[in-house]
C-alpha cells in the first residue's frame, strides 16, 4: 500500500508490510506498532488514504464508497498473522495517530497541565457510602496512584473489620484494558460472582469466589452481558450470553456451581432480533426477572427465587408500542407502563393474575409529567418524575394514599435514586448534583421529611459554587418548538460574544444528558469557557413525546434543534462563531457529523468521539453488532421511505466540497458499538473534500473500544487531549 503525503513532492512513504512491525500478544489486544523511523518521516501534512471504489446498489440507487476497504472482520483483527488488508488499515490508522501526535507536539505542556489540574482536584484516596445487604455493609474505595476500585465489606459500618472481596487493580495487572462489570454476592453472603471485560468489546467473563475460604472456584463463563443473579439456594445463578457476531444479548442460562459452562441450562432464548435481554431480581429478592426489550416494546418473565429449576412465566405478553417494567411488593406487583399513557402510569395487580386485563391504575397518566422510575418500600412508593425538564421525587404513602415531594431549589440539576436495598427502611437514598454543585449522597426520611447528607464530593484545593452561575435558556426551532439549554459559567464574564463556548449534545434513544457537576470541566470554566447542554429532541428532557419527535422520520429535528441552540447562544452574546465549539459522542458523534454538513459556519471546532457517521452502510448490514435493534430508532433502510430519509442526513454520505470546522475525531479499534472504520472512513473523505485549511485529526486508541481507556487516570488523559484541542483553538491560556 502507498500513502502519498502532500508536501513530499516526488517522494513516497511506504507504509506497507515491509516496515510494519506486528506485535500481537496472545490475547490479541496489544496495539500494532509501526517502526519508529516511520514516525520520524511524518510531517505536519496529513496522510491521504488510498481509494478503492466500491459500488453499493440499494433501491435502484448507487452509492460510491471509496473507503469501504477499511472495514475489517473480527477474525482479521484478531489473527496472529494479519493479512495485507489488515496491515494496510493499521498502517493508515497509525499514520493518522502520528499526524495527531505531530500536531499536539507543541501542545504537550498544555495537555500535561490540564491532566495535572484534573487529577489534582480529585480526592485520590476515597470511598463510597456503605449500604447494608444481608448483614454486611458494602462499599468500594480507591487508593492514590491506582486505576481501579477495591470492593469491600464490613459486619459493622463503624468497626475496623474491612474485608476486601475484590481488588480490581490486581485483576487488571498486565492488561491494557480492564472493566469491572458487576459484583454480586450470594444471599448467604459466602460466595461472590463478578464479571469483567479485558478486551473492550463489552463481552464479559464471569468468575466465582468462595469468600469464606478466600478461594477462586473453577467456574468460568465467557461471552456474557456481565449481569449475574443468584437464586435463593446459593447454588445456582442466572446470566445472559451474547450472539458472537451481532453481540445481541439473546440467551439466558442457569449455572450450577461446580459445573462447566457447556453443562449450563438454556432457560430462555429471545428469537426476535430486534429485542435484547436483561436479568435482575426483585427488591424483595423473592423473584428473578427476565426482561425482553426493544426501543418500543418489552416483555417480562419471572420465577420465584426459591424455585430456580422452575420454568419462567410470562408476566404480560408483548405488544407493539407497549413498554412496561415490574416490581414485587408483598402480595402484589407494581407495573410502570406506557399503555394508553405516553408518559407512563403505574398499575398494580395480584401475584398470580398478571395479565394486562387484571391491572388496576394507582397513579394516572399526566400529559406533562414523565414518570421515569419507581422505587418500592413496604409502606411507600417513590416515583422519579420529570416535569418541564426538571426531575422530581414524589413520595406516595401506600397506607394513607397521600403524596409529597422532596424539595429542590436550583434552576438546573439532576437526581438519581441510589442503593435502596432494604424493603422495610424508612430512608430513601439518592444522589444530587448540578452544573455547579458537586455530587452529594443524601438520605431522605419518608415519614418525617428529614434530610441527611451522607457524603459530598470533595474538590481538592477548594471549590466555591458561588463563583459560578447556572441558568436555563430556550432557543427557537424552525418549527416553533422551544429548545431548552442548560448553561454554567464563571460569574462576571461579559455576554459580548467574546467567550469561548462548548455546546454538548446527544439527542437519541430517549437519553437525557444530565445537568451534573464535572471536575474536569472546571479546567474549561476557569479559562473563560461557557459550557452548555442542548436538550434537543430525541432525548426525553420534555417527556416521551420529545423523544418521539426526534427519531425515525423526524430525526432531522435533532440536528436542526442543535443548530438553533448554537445560533441562539451566538445571538444572545454568550459566544460568537469563531468561539463556538461542539462536542458529542457515539450517536452524539452522528449529531456532530450532521450539523457540520448542514451549518458548518457557526462552529469553530468540533470534538466527535466514537461517532456513528456511516449510517447507511451500518444500518443496511444486519451482521454488524447492534444493527437490528436499532431499526426502532432510525428506521430500516431496506424500507425505501426510511432509506431516502436517512440518506438526507447520514454524515458520511453528505460530505461536501466546502469549508469545515477544525475537528478532533476519536475512536477505539476494538469498539463493538460504533466500529472504528466509521470515523476512519469519515475523516478520509473529509480530507478529500474539505476546501479549508482547518485542522482535522483522527486519534485511534488501538487497545480500547467504545468507552475509551479504562482506569480513572487513563481516561483523564483523553479528556486533557480534547480540552487542549479546544483551548488552543480558542486562544485561551
Amino acid at each position: 500500500m502507498l500513502i502519498i503525503l502532500p508536501g513530499m513532492k516526488n517522494k513516497l512513504l511506504l507504509l506497507g508490510s515491509s516496515i510494519l512491525i506486528l506485535a500481537c500478544s496472545e490475547s490479541k489486544k496489544e496495539a500494532n506498532q509501526m517502526d519508529k523511523s516511520t514516525d520520524e518521516k511524518i510531517s505536519l501534512d496529513p496522510p491521504i488514504a488510498k481509494k478503492i471504489d466500491s459500488v453499493i446498489k440499494e433501491h435502484g440507487n448507487e452509492r460510491i464508497d471509496p473507503y469501504f476497504w477499511m472495514r475489517l472482520s473480527d477474525e482479521q483483527k484478531e489473527a496472529d498473522n494479519p493479512d495485507a488488508q489488515t496491515q494496510d488499515v493499521l498502517a493508515y490508522l497509525e499514520a493518522e495517530n502520528a499526524y495527531t501526535k505531530a500536531w499536539f507536539s507543541d501542545k504537550e505542556e498544555l495537555k500535561d497541565e490540564l491532566f495535572n489540574e484534573i487529577v489534582g482536584r480529585i480526592k485520590e484516596d476515597d470511598e463510597s457510602v456503605p449500604y447494608l445487604e444481608n448483614g454486611y455493609y458494602y462499599y468500594d474505595r480507591v487508593e492514590k496512584g491506582k486505576e481501579y476500585e477495591i470492593v469491600c465489606r464490613k459486619k459493622d459500618s463503624l468497626a475496623n473489620d474491612e474485608e476486601v472481596i475484590l481488588d480490581a487493580n490486581k485483576e487488571a495487572e498486565g492488561l491494557d484494558f480492564y472493566d469491572l462489570g458487576t459484583v454480586e454476592v450470594s444471599p448467604n453472603s459466602q460466595l461472590m460472582a463478578w464479571s469483567y471485560d479485558d478486551v473492550s468489546r463489552r463481552q464479559y467473563t464471569i468468575q466465582v469466589k468462595d469468600l469464606k475460604n478466600n478461594k477462586i472456584l473453577e467456574d468460568k463463563i465467557e461471552n456474557t452481558s456481565g449481569d449475574v443473579v443468584w437464586a435463593a439456594d446459593n447454588e445456582h445463578f442466572f446470566y445472559i450470553t451474547k450472539d458472537p457476531q451481532t453481540l445481541r444479548e439473546c440467551k439466558v442460562f442457569r449455572h450450577k456451581l461446580g459445573t462447566t459452562q457447556e453443562e449450563d441450562v438454556l432457560v430462555y432464548f429471545e428469537e426476535d432480533e430486534a429485542f435484547y435481554l436483561e436479568i435482575s431480581d426483585s427488591k424483595s429478592s423473592e423473584y428473578i426477572l427476565i426482561e425482553s426489550y426493544s426501543t418500543m416494546a418489552s416483555e417480562t418473565r419471572y420465577i420465584a427465587s426459591q424455585e430456580p429449576l422452575s420454568d419462567f412465566k410470562i408476566f404480560n405478553k408483548r405488544s407493539d408500542d407497549h413498554l412496561y417494567t415490574v416490581e414485587h411488593h408483598n402480595k402484589r406487583w407494581f407495573i410502570l407502563s406506557n399503555y394508553n399513557a405516553l408518559n407512563f402510569q403505574v398499575f398494580e395487580c395480584d401475584l398470580e393474575s398478571t395479565s394486562q386485563d387484571s391491572w388496576k391504575t394507582i397513579i394516572e397518566h399526566r400529559k406533562d409529567i414523565r414518570i421515569e422510575d419507581i422505587e418500592v418500600y413496604n409502606n411507600h412508593l417513590v416515583l422519579r418524575e420529570r416535569e418541564n425538564g426538571l426531575q422530581k421525587l414524589r413520595i406516595r404513602n401506600l397506607v394513607s394514599g397521600k403524596d409529597s415531594y422532596v424539595p429542590f431549589e436550583e434552576e438546573t440539576y439532576t437526581i438519581s435514586i441510589s442503593e435502596n436495598l432494604d424493603f422495610n427502611s424508612e430512608w430513601l437514598r439518592y444522589h444530587y448534583s448540578s452544573l455547579k454543585v458537586p455530587s452529594s449522597v443524601i438520605e431522605y426520611n419518608l415519614i418525617d421529611g428529614r434530610s441527611v447528607t451522607r457524603k459530598t464530593q470533595e474538590i481538592i484545593g477548594g471549590y466555591d459554587p458561588k463563583a459560578f452561575k447556572t441558568e436555563r435558556v430556550w432557543a427557537n426551532a424552525p418549527d416553533g418548538e422551544k429548545i431548552p439549554i442548560s448553561l454554567v459559567y464563571r460569574n462576571g464574564i461579559k455576554l459580548d460574544g467574546s467567550n469561548p463556548l462548548l455546546l454538548y449534545g446527544y439527542g437519541s434513544y430517549g437519553v437525557t444528558i444530565p445537568d451534573r457537576f464535572s471536575i474536569p470541566r472546571l479546567s474549561l470554566l476557569d479559562r473563560g469557557f461557557v459550557y452548555a447542554i442542548a436538550h434537543i429532541r430525541g432525548s426525553e428532557y420534555l417527556g416521551r413525546e420529545w423523544y418521539e419527535n426526534g427519531k425515525k422520520l423526524k430525526k432531522i429535528n435533532t440536528f436542526s434543534d442543535f443548530i438553533s441552540c448554537g445560533q441562539h447562544l451566538i445571538q444572545k452574546g454568550y459566544t460568537s462563531p469563531n468561539k463556538m465549539y461542539a462536542m458529542g459522542g457515539s450517536a452524539g458523534g452522528l449529531l456532530m457529523g450532521a450539523v457540520i454538513n448542514m451549518k458548518p459556519e457557526i462552529f469553530h471546532g468540533i470534538v466527535a468521539a466514537v461517532p456513528f457517521v456511516d449510517v447507511m452502510s451500518t444500518m443496511w448490514d444486519e451482521s454488524i453488532p447492534l444493527t437490528t435493534g436499532e431499526f426502532d430508532e432510525w428506521g430500516n433502510p431496506k424500507n425505501e421511505e426510511y432509506y431516502n430519509y436517512m440518506l438526507q442526513y447520514s454524515p458520511y454520505d453528505n460530505v461536501k466540497k466546502m469549508n469545515y470546522p477544525n475537528m478532533l475525531v476519536t475512536t477505539g479499534y476494538w469498539d463493538s458499538q460504533v466500529q472504528y472504520w466509521e470515523p476512519a472512513k469519515w475523516v478520509a473523505k473529509l480530507r478529500d473534500y474539505k476546501t479549508d485549511d482547518n485542522i482535522l485529526l483522527l486519534e485511534t486508541n488501538l487497545s480500547t473500544g467504545h468507552g475509551g481507556a479504562s482506569g480513572r487516570y487513563e481516561s483523564y488523559k483523553e479528556t486533557a487531549m480534547e480540552y487542549a484541542f479546544l483551548i488552543h483553538l480558542s486562544g485561551q491560556k
